[in-house]
């Protein structure tokens, strides 16, 4: 789809705008959020979904006077986009849609497959997009084996190709016969239980085909892939329960609704999905079933998936904020700036008038205790052999009774994780290591200081 590079380009004006004048960390990363909501609002003249979609994914943490600028940003962008494409938007339903409310209960059901189909689609593309993307470290032959593989899934679903916003709109005036042209059912484009199966098996082949795409190095995104899958929900779910005889159910308004389902649950944007559905669709009749499906899918999605699709890996390396704050501002400690090298170790040639001697001599409270290759075998703890070693009365002890084998150790990670750790195994402090060799260790109170240090700065900003 267009939507994801035309969003990163208006964030990278933001953020180079921001730079060149030296704003700070929060100025900066507010303009990064107005380019990526002009995006938006451009790509579908959807001031408000632009605004929504940036504070919902962009700024984890905001306050009202944001409001300003992004709404400036969101309507210049719609107003230019009126301008120069003259209506023509990527993808728009310029007619009636009508809710009624005797088909709230099959709402309910697209809610709820689509609260599932989410995670399905999320799990898969991550795992499709990792297979291709380490398969080889050549980037031309891993875009050959990656293309490749595509040219097949679309030689037997060719409605894969492009970001398919033509067949969504097939499907929501009921013309679904026409995707299948070009395939090898299209003498079947009558058969309304063959266009049905078609339509199904492509929700789930398109996750494959979005992570072939993506993994081997092609340019996109998951907005539109998200707005396929969706609208190929609901037109399944009407489609079905007219065929039995169920219940004749508007195929349109349940494409339409189906969409801001997916986007809904893949971005965790339940906001942006109900507007952005709202505004291309040119009026608000479908208000209450986008609440009704966008909330119930996002629920679903939300407890098996905890962050968005986009954020996923970089969120769980706390890499990127969230709206978790206490972990946004664990996460801007740089821990290998701030880790203590300096320390006293022993190895298993040692004895324990080597442990008495720095526990009495230095400020330490635990000894690590390394292997020849400078890997940790142990560690040892004052308050654990204090009596055996001060006191001339306590029953002597050997040096290797006094070692704790199972210490707590964590690579260099960012500062929640090792915070965790903490809590985790009811310590104060924990051993650091890199690539299997101990560094130096880190403590609950630097930890603690360095976020007390980024609360008044974020407080100042």
């Amino acid at each position: 789809g267009l939507e994801s590079p035309i969003t990163i380009t208006g964030a990278a004006f933001g953020s180079n705008y921001a730079q060149f004048y030296q704003f700070n960390y929060k100025n900066r990363t507010l303009l990064l959020a107005c380019g990526v909501a002009s995006g938006i609002a451009t790509a579908f003249n959807a001031p408000i979904a632009g605004v929504l979609f940036a504070i919902e994914v962009i700024l984890a943490d905001m306050s009202v006077t944001a409001f300003i600028p992004l709404l400036l940003s969101s309507a210049t962008g719609a107003l230019i986009s009126n301008l120069i494409m003259k209506g023509s938007m990527l993808l728009s339903f310029r007619y009636a849609l009508d809710f009624d409310y005797k088909n709230t209960f099959y709402y309910i059901i697209l809610g709820v497959l689509a609260g599932f189909v989410s995670v399905y689609h999320a799990r898969l593309f991550r795992k499709v997009e990792y297979l291709i993307g380490n398969y080889s470290n050549n980037v031309y032959w891993r875009a050959l084996i990656g293309s490749g593989c595509l040219a097949i899934l679309i030689f037997f679903f060719p409605t894969l190709f492009g970001e398919g916003y033509e067949s969504i709109k097939f499907l929501a005036n009921d013309e679904a016969g026409f995707i299948l042209k070009n395939s090898l059912l299209d003498d079947f484009k009558t058969n309304q239980w063959i266009i049905l199966g078609f339509v199904t098996v492509t929700i789930f082949i398109k996750s494959i085909a979005t992570g072939l795409t993506l993994g081997s190095g092609g340019n996109g995104g998951n907005f539109a892939p998200s707005l396929f899958v969706g609208s190929y929900l609901g037109f399944v779910v009407a489609k079905f329960f007219s065929l039995i005889g169920f219940k004749e159910l508007p195929v349109g308004n349940f494409t339409v609704v189906g969409m801001a389902a997916l986007l809904s649950d893949l971005f965790h944007a339940p906001l942006t999905a109900i507007f952005l559905i709202a505004e291309i669709t040119g009026g608000y009749g479908l208000m209450i079933p986008l609440m009704i499906v966008s909330s119930i899918s996002f629920a679903i999605s939300k407890r098996y998936d905890k962050y968005s699709m986009d954020i996923y890996s970089i969120a769980e390396k706390g890499m990127v904020f969230t709206s978790d704050k206490d972990k946004n501002l664990l996460n801007k400690i740089d821990v290998i700036s701030i880790y203590v090298k300096q320390i006293k170790t022993l190895t298993l040639q040692n004895s324990l008038a080597d442990v008495k001697l720095i526990f009495s001599t230095t400020t330490q409270d635990f000894i690590p205790i390394l292997n020849e290759d400078q890997s940790i075998y142990g560690v040892i703890e004052l308050n654990q052999i204090r009596s055996a070693i001060f006191s001339d009365n306590a029953p002597s002890k050997k040096f290797m009774e006094c070692i704790s084998i199972a210490p707590s150790t964590s690579v260099i990670a960012n500062a929640s994780n090792v915070l965790k750790i903490m809590e985790d195994k009811k310590t104060t402090y924990v051993l650091l290591t890199k690539q299997g060799k101990f560094v130096g260790y880190i403590t609950e109170s630097i930890l603690l200081e360095n976020y007390r240090d980024n609360l008044k700065n974020l407080r100042i900003e």
